[in-house]
């Protein structure tokens, strides 16, 4: 375990409801207001037998300052992040060729939460991400994730280059995302065993990870724009991916 932790939001707390209901210590919601959306929680905290808290906004505004509560705010216990030893479990457990998203130090805790929701939504089997300079599961990326960083394993990792290692030595094929490359998305092979690798913000992939990739592809821009989000980039290349996988 991580230890405590809150979760904000309608979908991030209804998900934890959903998926993960016995780390749910309380939930605390808006006194004031009571609608389908509040009762629906409400029902899923009864249904899990998870205590409920009517208060002032005011005391939800003090526990989630700066962040669009939307009137729940819920105390868990959440996990810790997943750990390497995890990620060849899951290699070992599949029955079907890995589908992996690596995240090169995303910093930026909406755009992870946004990766981490596209990567539930494309079927993606893990999401891998160096445990420095990135960030990790907060709750600013738990509500934008609406779910989804309690449903894809998240693994952070001390060293990249050598998980990239490992990932070659099982017969997965590394795909980076770099603008410079002249090979296009849409030209790659994409099926069979997978890890796709997008950079960070800014600068993109690092120099050992772009060392560590079998094959580098950009997405081909017909526009004025030179890059795009890399939330925006990493949908882009993952629905991609599951089209030519299914």
């Amino acid at each position: 375990m991580a230890g405590d932790q809150l979760i904000y939001g309608l979908h991030a707390v209804q998900a934890a409801l959903q998926r993960d209901a016995e780390h749910v210590t309380v939930i605390l919601l808006d006194a004031s207001r009571k609608d389908a959306r509040m009762q629906a929680i409400v029902d899923a905290a009864a249904k899990h037998h998870v205590e409920i808290q009517r208060v002032a906004r005011k005391e939800l505004d003090a526990l989630a300052p700066e962040a669009r509560h939307q009137g729940v705010v819920a105390r868990c216990r959440v996990r810790a992040a997943w750990k390497e030893d995890d990620l060849e479990r899951i290699l070992d457990g599949l029955t079907e060729p890995p589908f992996l998203l690596v995240l090169d130090g995303v910093q930026d805790p909406h755009n992870l939460g946004a990766c981490l929701r596209t990567a539930d939504a494309a079927g993606v089997h893990a999401v891998i991400a160096p445990r420095d300079r990135a960030v990790g599961l907060t709750p600013v990326v738990r509500k934008v994730a609406s779910g989804a960083a309690e449903a894809v394993p998240f693994i952070q990792v001390t060293n990249l280059a050598r998980t990239l290692r490992m990932l070659q030595e099982r017969g997965v094929w590394t795909v980076g995302a770099d603008a410079a490359t002249d090979k296009d998305l849409f030209d790659a092979d994409l099926r069979g065993p997978l890890a796709l690798i997008m950079g960070a913000e800014g600068q993109g992939m690092r120099r050992l990870t772009r060392e560590h990739c079998d094959v580098l592809i950009r997405i081909p821009m017909r526009g004025a724009v030179e890059s795009l989000n890399v939330s925006v980039a990493t949908g882009i290349c993952l629905f991609e991916a599951l089209r030519r996988r299914t």
